[in-house]
């Protein structure tokens, strides 16, 4: 079982959801990066459940415990290693679950594949595991302000409430004053009266997050197998209930014409730039100095308050009713981890570029 993301940045993880703890070990981190652990905490805060009444309502601390790494206040150079206690389980919710495969999970295919799964809210196939990720991404958030680089994720679709494509029109800002994190406040009214609907009606609902990365320097990324957009695509994919990823002007680019989408370059005070960006800040798997943008679409959350048809472990027809705390949309929850996802892939290429060109 890969557990590990990352070239010269390494992230392994570790823990189930309803194990003793999540946990994870950094290593490649650099040196004398000063460590803000209340900003790690607040961004473990925006993944965490109960946040508000459109998310469940599990209360977990989700409080990050430093193992390793830091001295001081400061990166040593050495691995970190965390873990977060698991400390609201209620595993009796999944006791009836244990022989059945639930639809759209990972029960049937981690069980065939290891002929053994942790039936206990999906155990290592469970969302919880993204804790470690934001762990990850908060420490390289921190080393990339070092460098004046930002990321920035938001709701941009619930079901077929969407915002126009162009992140320019919104200001990012206020995305954290939604509980939707949409930064459109009448869209995110809408958002949230469809997920209201939607948890009523015992039922899910996906959508699409998008996220910028701004101040990102040229020459990320590798040419051929290593380019920027596929290991950004490959983190988004990783993530729990992701289905899709593009970036630049993704799919809806297919329906123009190279005179429409080329971007031409032009001088500017500070050096070369495009005039446009519909390359979404990447061409030929490298980064070029814009903005880098991408989207990535979430399928609705497995788990159903209604009655589905499946079979037990051994392939009789039977009936499933889910117990438990379930979120009705997961999006809110994973803008979080998009961006720490993001951090991380930028961080470990930008490393790996500065040992290229030494």
């Amino acid at each position: 079982m890969s557990n590990t993301i990352g070239h010269i940045l390494q992230l392994t993880t570790f823990g189930e959801s309803h194990g003793e703890a999540i946990g994870g070990v950094i290593d490649g981190y650099p040196s004398g990066i000063e460590i803000d652990e209340d900003f790690i905490q607040k961004e473990l805060n925006r993944r965490r459940p109960g946040q508000s009444k459109i998310t469940t309502q599990r209360q977990e601390a989700d409080k990050v415990e430093f193992l390793s790494g830091i001295f001081e206040g400061k990166s040593t150079g050495a691995p970190i290693g965390f873990i977060v206690r698991n400390t609201n389980q209620h595993s009796q919710d999944y006791e009836e679950m244990k022989a059945l495969f639930r639809p759209s999970h990972a029960d049937y295919t981690y069980y065939n594949k290891y002929g053994i799964r942790d039936y206990r809210g999906g155990g290592r196939s469970s969302a919880r595991i993204t804790i470690s990720r934001c762990v990850g991404g908060a420490l390289a958030k921190l080393a990339l302000k070092q460098l004046n680089i930002s990321i920035q994720a938001y709701t941009s679709q619930v079901g077929n409430i969407a915002l126009e494509n162009d992140y320019h029109r919104y200001d990012l800002s206020k995305t954290e004053e939604s509980i939707i994190r949409c930064p459109d406040e009448e869209k995110s009214k809408q958002m949230e009266d469809l997920i209201l609907q939607v948890k009523k009606d015992g039922d899910t609902i996906g959508g699409v997050i998008t996220c910028i990365i701004k101040g990102c320097p040229i020459g990320l990324g590798e040419p051929e197998f290593g380019k920027l957009h596929a290991q950004l695509g490959a983190a988004m994919l990783s993530i729990n209930a992701v289905k899709g990823f593009e970036y630049g002007d993704g799919f809806a680019g297919t329906q123009m014409r190279g005179s429409e989408v080329n971007d031409e370059f032009i001088r500017k005070d500070d050096g070369i730039h495009t005039a446009t960006n519909h390359s979404g800040g990447i061409q030929g798997g490298i980064s070029n100095g814009e903005d880098i943008y991408f989207r990535v679409a979430f399928k609705p959350v497995a788990t159903l308050l209604k009655t589905q048809n499946t079979v037990d472990t051994e392939g009789n027809p039977t009936l499933l009713k889910a117990k438990g705390r379930h979120d009705p949309c997961v999006l809110p929850r994973a803008v979080p981890i998009v961006e720490a996802m993001a951090a991380m892939v930028i961080l470990d290429n930008y490393l790996l570029q500065k040992t290229t060109i030494l």
